[in-house]
């Protein structure tokens, strides 16, 4: 079977060439991202693997279609830039990676709550200047803060046990209650009552039309104030005008993001000698609260190694006619 890759790093490359091994599939990496003008470059071939900056919308997919694609192979969790629908009636299938390791997620998020917590990135940059002083650097105890987590599939487990082992009251919302967190210790609860008891919130829920802009003005103000917001899961769950205003308020003390709602243009490129245009982000990036790394939570070996596995397994799994256990269809 051969593959199309698209937006694909050399990372991408070494990874998938040695989970190929066991498969023997015909792989081809391309840089460029999938959109309406690259979808011609899928001719001949049944599959293309894409990532979460590529374009795969209706128009896109039937593009996809009269090249002879089949299935449409995500390399992770999410799916909300593909159209299901579409896929459907045009008879393409739709498979992601929704585990691989959710300790690296989560592993991150404590990386940039305890990096805005204890200002490091900041005490590094004075240290190396010969500035010792501690003004300006005064965090806080994590033990006995309560911390809110919106969204507890494994990602949010993980991070709900790494946070109790810090000594932290753990709240959870989802839209259904795993069975998981009572042995955890989350208290499941409703969001407004979240919002309004946390000291740390942090999302790790999937980006869907009932969870866009789910931080906005309106639930910000329902926060206790001085929150710390982090966000490691998809950009558009947060409104970044709205966060700017919490910040410039105070309502929001710090800033944890790993994704940005038009992060595409931006994000796995090297763009130091050019002018970014994007006034929203380049706003968020003035303030000294704000820590914002390049959607790089789920890099780690352990989690490329298993993106890679599963994401060939998937192919294999569809070349075979066997069930697709990781399909993903419109509801």
């Amino acid at each position: 079977m051969n593959v199309l890759f698209f937006s694909a790093k050399a990372y991408d490359q070494q990874f998938f060439t040695e989970a190929n091994r066991k498969f023997g599939f015909d792989l081809k990496f391309l840089e460029i991202h999938l959109n309406r003008n690259t979808a011609v470059l899928a001719k001949g071939y049944s599959v293309v693997c894409v990532f979460v900056n590529d374009t795969v919308d209706a128009d896109v997919q039937q593009v996809l279609a009269e090249q002879g694609v089949q299935l449409i192979a995500l390399r992770c969790a999410g799916f909300n830039n593909v159209d299901l629908k579409a896929a459907g009636a045009l008879g393409i299938k739709v498979v992601r990676v929704p585990a691989y390791s959710p300790y690296s997620v989560a592993e991150h998020t404590l990386a940039l709550i305890l990096t805005l917590n204890r200002k490091t990135h900041r005490a590094y940059n004075r240290v190396k200047e010969g500035n010792f002083a501690l003004n300006g650097l005064m965090g806080f105890d994590l033990h006995g803060k309560t911390a809110g987590l919106i969204g507890l599939g494994k990602i949010g487990l993980v991070t709900a046990k790494i946070l109790k082992g810090f000594g932290c009251r753990v709240l959870g919302y989802d839209i259904v209650k795993p069975a998981e967190s009572d042995g955890i210790g989350v208290e499941f609860c409703e969001l407004d009552a979240l919002y309004a008891q946390s000291d740390i919130i942090s999302l790790h829920c999937p980006l869907t039309p009932a969870t866009y802009h789910i931080i906005d003005s309106g639930s910000i103000q329902k926060m206790k104030r001085g929150v710390m917001l982090i966000n490691t899961s998809r950009g558009a769950l947060i409104d970044a005008a709205a966060v700017i205003e919490g910040l410039k308020q105070g309502q929001v003390s710090c800033l944890g993001l790993d994704v940005y709602e038009e992060e595409a243009d931006l994000f796995f490129e090297d763009l130091s000698d050019k002018v970014i245009q994007d006034d929203i982000f380049m706003r968020l990036l003035s303030f000294n609260n704000v820590l914002i790394t390049g959607h790089q939570a789920f890099f780690t070996n352990n989690a490329l190694q298993g993106i890679a596995e599963v994401t060939l397994q998937n192919m294999a799994d569809f070349a075979t006619k066997a069930v697709l256990v990781n399909e993903v269809k419109s509801a």
